[in-house]
């Protein structure tokens, strides 16, 4: 494995050892610095993280539930890949679920959260463009901002377990050439309508936002695969 993917965990946090080992690993994966097909060797990502071996199988196991890492018998732990019918079947139950939020969030929103929509449009749009843990982290934002407004926890509960599969596709979908500027102009268009309170406009541009993002995500990997 190559140096400097992985950092020491630091302990001034209140969460527990595994789940700091787990969330570096998962954020690793998300970002490309473990990439698909690559070993796992509890070891050797202990020794980069400055920890025992215990919490690092504990959070392979748990990376393993969520998708992330697939176990081979008699050879270990690998990072999963994605396939073409893993990105359709998660871009189907998000259209589905984003389009319900939004409209959701056009009949509830409060002013405020109208406001903090607007904020994060701004943010967007000033984000440098070449940062894209950045661009991803306001990206993520932005639709945090409208789960909050549909006033649904079943809802939310369901996106949040939904959101870290979702977390792996959006770098590289937003690193296509134009994606985030027809992101950021998809997302306004999503803000006019929960502010005018059109609830079937709001469900209609929601749909449209995701099933371009996952155009664009088939797109990346059709070039990548030609290379």
């Amino acid at each position: 494995m190559n140096e400097a993917r992985l950092v020491p965990i630091r302990l001034d946090n209140y969460k527990p050892l595994r789940e700091l080992v787990f969330e570096s690993l998962r954020e690793a994966i998300i970002q490309g610095r473990l990439k698909p097909g690559e070993r796992l060797m509890e070891m050797q990502l202990a020794d980069e993280m400055g920890v025992s071996r215990t919490p690092v199988r504990e959070a392979i196991r748990k990376l393993e539930l969520e998708g992330f890492v697939v176990m081979i018998p008699r050879k270990g732990a690998y990072v999963s890949g994605i396939s073409v019918k893993d990105i359709v079947d998660v871009f189907e139950v998000r259209a589905a679920l984003e389009a319900l939020a939004a409209g959701l969030a056009a009949e509830r929103a409060t002013d405020e959260e109208l406001e903090e929509l607007e904020r994060s449009l701004v943010q967007i749009s000033e984000a440098d463009k070449e940062d894209l843990g950045t661009i991803v982290e306001t990206d993520t934002n932005f639709h945090d901002i409208i789960y909050k407004a549909c006033r649904n926890e079943r809802l939310v509960m369901i996106i949040t377990h939904l959101k870290e599969q979702i977390q792996r596709f959006r770098t590289t979908s937003l690193s296509q050439p134009g994606r985030l500027r027809d992101a950021l102009s998809e997302h306004r268009a999503i803000v006019e309508a929960i502010s005018d309170r059109n609830v079937e406009m709001a469900q209609t541009l929601a749909r449209e936002h995701i099933e371009n993002a996952e155009q664009s995500l088939l797109n990346a990997m059709r070039e990548a695969s030609d290379r």
